[in-house]
């Protein structure tokens, strides 16, 4: 028995945007939670983000684990919020921006799927 269990400190401030951020970096809750949704181990996460300690990712993703439900809803706030801003911004395209945006969009679609075949 440990007779004073040691405490931990959660690697995560909310920055004046109401973005969180991990580690006093500009890396995003969003980006670290992403990357572990999308199978990527916390040494994956390290190797992409070298800023991050690889004991803050775990310490994040174990805290992520603990309280889901609460951080996916602040997870799909944000993408909600990305999403009224790129719709923002896209209503404000040129007749050419539109037309480069078309085609960028139709060659993501055909390389995504010639990866799947």
């Amino acid at each position: 028995m440990i007779p004073n269990p040691p405490t931990m400190t959660i690697p995560l401030q909310t920055d004046a945007h109401g973005a969180i951020r991990v580690s006093g970096t500009r890396v995003t809750l969003d980006t670290v939670i992403a990357r572990y949704q999308q199978g990527d181990s916390p040494e994956d996460i390290h190797a992409g983000f070298d800023v991050l300690p690889l004991n803050d990712i775990y310490a994040v993703i174990a805290y992520y684990l603990a309280h889901r439900e609460e951080l996916d809803a602040y997870l799909q706030r944000r993408d909600a919020e990305a999403e009224q801003i790129r719709q923002e911004i896209e209503a404000n395209y040129t007749p050419e921006q539109k037309a480069l945006h078309e085609r960028l969009r139709k060659l993501a679609e055909e390389r995504r799927r010639e990866k799947g075949k």
